[in-house]
């Protein structure tokens, strides 16, 4: 996905690579290392100071892209992340940047944009509700009448809640979706964490009982801001998927290598014709989730009528893809795959895990006939 980079997005990719490559091998998650709060606080930080979180923000407000398209760039640099499973809110950081930048208020952005960037705080979407598979669901939101919210109600499955973290929350409105920024220690504010499927990351339930957002942390106004969310939501998938598909390229490069180097029956299993077709079948998918990818973000970023639908294209065929990649490398290593000590479980369980986030396949598919009208 990263060939056809410009030398300045090669640059940066290639300093973020040897910077992840030191302080967050998989032996780090392994031992859950980035789950200590310090850890983490340092990691973010340095992937600041190479500009993680500021590709989508203005210069205004500290931020700058590589080029002119500043979402392709945060794929690239996704895909890169997939690759080594890296931890933390790289994706919900820039999918909050990008909302405030949409639609903030001049107090907000001064406020959080900066820190943001500078990685002195982290943002997150809390998005998902446990019975409801809409956007606003979850989550209450009275209209108070300084312009206001009171919040009520619990977002579940959060992604990378840290201390430090602003929370994006879209909750209902009387008039329609809301949206409004919210501290993750602000009183009234539960967080609980939960067991996950993705050793790599966090994830959380968040409750709010009648936490009250003032005016200049309401993000648009309620009611009038469904355009606002679907591009909101094709940022988060595209950038999902992007880490997705480093995840699959890095796994495929496993398998393939461990077909060659296995011997069964006096010959490398890889070159038995069945394992040749479920690896030139995965070769395929990959590719063309590669392309899917690069063909959202690149529509997206320069604001090209069909990003919204390319997106959840894109979100909806790596999502299924991913899974199918990572059950054939299961496959092709065997009895190998399935042990603690393999790495080949990480990959499936943040393969899986991000099929799910930001809306699954069939979720994306009907998004698609929804925003086809049909």
């Amino acid at each position: 996905m990263d060939t056809d980079a410009t030398e300045d997005q090669r640059a940066l990719l290639d300093v973020s690579i040897r910077f992840m490559e030191d302080a967050c091998p998989l032996e780090v998650l392994r031992d859950t290392d980035h789950r200590d709060a310090d850890f983490a606080d340092g990691y973010r930080k340095q992937g600041a100071e190479l500009g993680w979180f500021s590709m989508l923000v203005p210069e205004e407000h500290g931020g700058g892209s590589v080029t002119d398209n500043g979402l392709l760039d945060a794929a690239l640099l996704a895909y890169v992340r997939g690759a080594r499973l890296q931890p933390g809110p790289f994706v919900g950081t820039n999918v909050v940047a990008h909302a405030l930048v949409s639609a903030g208020s001049d107090e907000a952005c001064a406020e959080v944009l900066p820190a943001l960037v500078a990685g002195e705080a982290s943002a997150t979407w809390a998005v998902a509700s446990a019975r409801e598979r809409t956007l606003d669901g979850g989550v209450a939101a009275e209209l108070l009448s300084d312009g206001g919210l009171e919040l009520t109600g619990t977002k579940t499955a959060v992604p990378c809640v840290e201390g430090s973290s602003w929370l994006l929350v879209t909750a209902r409105s009387a008039d329609g979706p809301a949206q409004a920024l919210v501290p993750a220690d602000a009183p009234g504010v539960t967080v609980t964490g939960l067991d996950s499927l993705d050793l790599t990351r966090s994830f959380s339930d968040v409750g709010f009982d009648s936490v009250v957002v003032p005016a200049s942390h309401v993000v648009g106004s309620p009611g009038a801001i469904d355009g606002r969310l679907d591009e909101q939501l094709a940022v988060a998938a595209t950038l999902t998927a992007a880490e997705s598909v480093g995840a699959m390229h890095h796994e495929l490069e496993m398998t393939v290598e461990y077909a060659k180097d296995r011997i069964a029956f006096g010959r490398p299993i890889g070159s038995f014709q069945a394992i040749k077709h479920v690896l030139a079948d995965t070769s395929l998918a990959v590719e063309t989730s590669k392309a899917l990818v690069l063909a959202a973000a690149t529509s997206l970023g320069s604001g090209d009528d069909h990003g919204i639908q390319a997106a959840s294209m894109a979100k909806a065929y790596v999502g299924d893809a991913g899974i199918e990649l990572a059950q054939n490398c299961f496959q092709v290593f065997g009895g190998i795959g399935y042990t603690w000590e393999h790495d080949q479980h990480f990959y499936l369980r943040r393969l899986t895990t991000d099929a799910g986030l930001y809306g699954d396949a069939a979720w994306h598919r009907e998004h698609l006939c929804q925003l086809a009208g049909i």
